[in-house]
């Protein structure tokens, strides 16, 4: 019988020929840090509250009172702030291709609390514009590209299951910013509430982008966290070029801009849109919250069903969830009709939102990852710009919000019909290797000879 040897308190039967090299043996862990960074990239997603909707519409009336400015005004800002940040998160994407995620989220980290400090000093409209346009690019646009974007890159088991963990976390997160930045502005003030959420930012994304993104690299040279690379990680790199030419990428791009320009509009309108099917604006209100609920168990269901089903079947699954759910908004009265409402149209924009995260890295692998997904990024935000305004014109034009939300339908339902026609992208043509030159010939020696 071999010679029993101890290491480290495990034993482990070895020939004594054989000799194991110390850092091959079995070591016990005490800790995961592997989870323990998966858990600060979701802190990363939840960090961008003080940059999405949710987390700027609470500062809105204290805005218009102390600045001085309209309503109007300040819609107006935040829309050009909304559309001027879109179009920065493609260079954004490409940066994270180029660079890695860790110094690029720090980037944007900085730049995010810098431009909260601009929000909380703004005196005027200029100003008060160049905040918007930074704290929507760096927070709604950047933050929560980069997050998923580091998901995709390190993960490729299970994939979808962990960005549907990401989703859910983050706007878990972000959901809790306007209790907090309401208690804080009630303590001490606005613009001190603001300070607050850059420092806060700084405090703790920083941190996250040094130790919480170590191990995830540049994608052409990442494998997963357990050690294997996907089969689609392993194929050659897909120009962008090549991507905008296959008609996946359009139906993945048409499907978030347009679950984010329906369901923008109608969120943004909830009270007033609800308020004609009789609904009271606290009962409108309060349909935020099945909205909420519903869309964390659709993004943790629909991230999980892309491991097992092909993404434009779940992407045609979400865009008629849309579809159904404005169609049948004319039958939506007081009780549970309405809070059905707001359940499907929140869990069909948190669907529509999991699969185009889970859908690129399967059809298009992770080399490009940041670029795809900072062009999709982009035309989502600016979707969320363009709803609001549409459906606000088409109701002053027919004096009503239903004509409109059910012509904001058509949009939905079209992208449910064409989604399962749509072509799977064949894999990337690599660069053809050099042939390999053929060997000089040797002079044989003089052994040889003899021989």
């Amino acid at each position: 019988m071999p010679p029993v040897h101890v290491d480290r308190g495990v034993l482990s039967a070895c020939p004594p020929h054989v000799r194991v090299h110390p850092a091959r043996r079995f070591t016990p862990r005490t800790a995961a840090p592997g989870s323990a960074r998966r858990s600060l990239r979701h802190g990363a997603r939840a960090l961008s509250g003080p940059g999405q909707t949710a987390g700027i519409s609470i500062f809105v009336d204290h805005i218009i009172a102390d600045v001085g400015i309209s309503r109007s005004a300040v819609s107006t800002a935040y829309m050009v702030g909304t559309l001027s940040g879109a179009l920065v998160l493609p260079w954004i994407g490409r940066a994270v291709d180029r660079f890695g995620v860790r110094p690029v989220l720090a980037c944007v980290a900085l730049a995010f609390g810098a431009f909260l400090l601009l929000l909380a000093g703004a005196r005027e409209f200029v100003s008060l514009t160049a905040a918007f346009v930074g704290a929507r690019a760096m927070g709604q646009g950047g933050m929560t590209m980069i997050a998923t974007t580091a998901v995709g890159i390190a993960v490729t088991r299970n994939r979808g299951t962990a960005l549907g963990i990401t989703s859910a976390a983050g706007a878990a997160g972000i959901s809790l910013f306007p209790l907090l930045a309401e208690r804080m502005i009630a303590a001490v003030g606005w613009r001190h509430a603001v300070l607050a959420e850059a420092l806060l930012v700084w405090a703790i994304v920083l941190p996250i982008a040094w130790w919480g993104m170590r191990g995830v690299r540049n994608a052409s040279a990442t494998t997963d966290e357990s050690g294997t690379a996907g089969p689609a990680d392993a194929a050659a790199a897909w120009p962008l070029r090549a991507v905008m030419r296959t008609s996946m990428f359009w139906t993945i791009s048409g499907a978030v801009a347009c679950s984010g320009l329906v369901t923008t509009a109608v969120f943004f309108h909830q009270v007033a849109l609800l308020g004609e099917q009789g609904l009271t604006p606290t009962q409108a209100a309060a349909n935020f919250l099945p909205q909420t609920v519903a869309g964390l168990v659709a993004s943790l269901a629909f991230s999980s069903a892309t491991d097992r089903f092909s993404p434009k079947l779940l992407i045609a699954g979400s865009m008629a969830v849309h579809a159904a759910t404005l169609a049948l908004l004319p039958f939506v009265s007081p009780g549970i009709s309405a809070m059905a409402y707001g359940a499907t149209l929140g869990a069909a924009a948190a669907g529509a939102r999991a699969v185009e995260a889970a859908a690129f890295p399967y059809y298009y692998g992770t080399a490009t990852l940041g670029t795809l997904r900072g062009l999709t990024q982009s035309i989502a935000v600016a979707s969320t710009a363009v709803g609001p305004v549409l459906l606000s014109v088409g109701r002053d034009a027919t004096g009503s919000y239903q004509p409109v939300v059910l012509a904001l339908a058509l949009l939905p339902a079209v992208i449910a019909v064409a989604a399962p026609f749509a072509r799977r992208p064949r894999g990337a043509t690599a660069a053809p290797a050099a042939e390999p030159a053929e060997p000089e010939p040797v002079e044989p020696t003089e052994p040889a000879l003899r021989r």
